[in-house]
């Protein structure tokens, strides 16, 4: 275990920088966040209190090098919000993150997608399949992994990549889950179905995503310089079991499902930076998608699962669609 138990998160205010945060200091970590308004995000960040929030900007190598000074991890789980603007900045970003490894010598942690793989790769995703994306999104994915396997084959950083399915959870940001099946803040009476039945989804709860990261970053005497690991999360084997823990949760009357209104991105995609990301993920829906996690396994032992259920209850109540005091009935297929 390294004995270097400071980190810097970048994106500590999203969905899995502020979980994985959280699981650091859990584990006795001294954790600190850069933020482009630090004072105003630390008075109202009660959840993340422990943190030393620093003044920066991402976008700014320096800023990042003078705030990794002394770690021996760095999470970069930074995004333009809301998918705006992903071609001038997300490998500005990752390049400031590089600048800040090369200098402290961390660990960059960085969550991966599936965005960077095409239907050839599909359905059993391993950590050596070919990368080869369909989507804008998932071209600039592949060129910033690029980068970092470039920066740890010459020896400038080390680099670890965990890749899930589609996160969902009660402080995720960006997701189908929150985006596509249900409005959050809302009882959830209608659930929209992206998938079609008989196709497999993977799909990965938050917390168990960011424990898995912690316990990998733990055993650094297991890692390489460039190490990737694949997380099985939920694999939902027929595309029915996501829709029917909602339903469970939710209780009777149970809420109605209908197909997600593929059409309406068309639509709107023009003029919604949201909608053109989703309807470019639609390849995603229309093949089984399965990761094997054969490898994490191997270092493991076992994968951080949280069961279903429990998972889908928490994250209604964490987006505002249950109150912790719902009791649910069993719903009737």
């Amino acid at each position: 275990m390294n004995q270097n138990r400071n980190a810097l998160v970048l994106g500590v205010t999203g969905g899995i920088g502020g979980e994985v945060a959280r699981r650091l200091k859990a584990r006795g970590w001294t954790v600190r966040a850069l933020h482009r308004d630090a004072a105003r995000v630390a008075a109202g960040n009660r959840a993340q209190n422990g943190i030393t929030w620093l003044q920066g900007d991402v976008m700014n190598p320096e800023d990042v090098v003078a705030a990794a000074r002394g770690v021996s991890l760095i999470v970069h789980a930074v995004n333009p919000p809301g998918y705006r603007n992903w071609g001038e900045l997300v490998l500005p970003m990752l390049d400031s993150t590089l600048a800040a490894a090369r200098e402290t010598g961390a660990r960059v942690l960085l969550p991966g997608t599936l965005y960077n793989y095409g239907p050839d790769a599909f359905p059993d995703v391993e950590e050596t399949s070919p990368q080869k994306p369909v989507t804008r999104k998932g071209a600039i994915r592949v060129e910033l992994e690029r980068r970092l396997r470039a920066a740890a084959t010459r020896g400038e950083a080390k680099v670890l990549i965990v890749r899930a399915g589609d996160f969902f959870g009660p402080e995720a940001g960006n997701n189908w889950f929150a985006q596509g099946l249900i409005k959050p803040g809302q009882p959830v009476t209608t659930i929209n179905d992206p998938g079609k039945r008989g196709i497999g989804h993977a799909w990965a709860y938050l917390p168990d995503v960011a424990e898995t990261m912690v316990q990998l970053v733990e055993r650094e005497e297991a890692l390489e310089a460039f190490s990737t690991f694949h997380m099985r999360g939920h694999w939902d084997d027929d595309g029915t079991r996501m829709i029917a823990a909602i339903r469970a949760a939710v209780g009777q009357p149970g809420p109605k499902v209908r197909a997600f209104p593929w059409w309406l991105l068309g639509l709107a995609s023009p003029f919604v930076p949201l909608f053109r990301e989703m309807k470019e993920m639609r390849y995603l829906w229309e093949t089984p998608v399965h990761m094997n996690n054969a490898r994490l396994l191997a270092v493991l032992g076992a994968e951080p699962h949280t069961p279903l259920e429990e998972a889908v209850r928490t994250t209604l109540v964490g987006l505002g669609c249950l109150t912790a005091r719902t009791e649910p009935l069993a719903v009737m297929a």
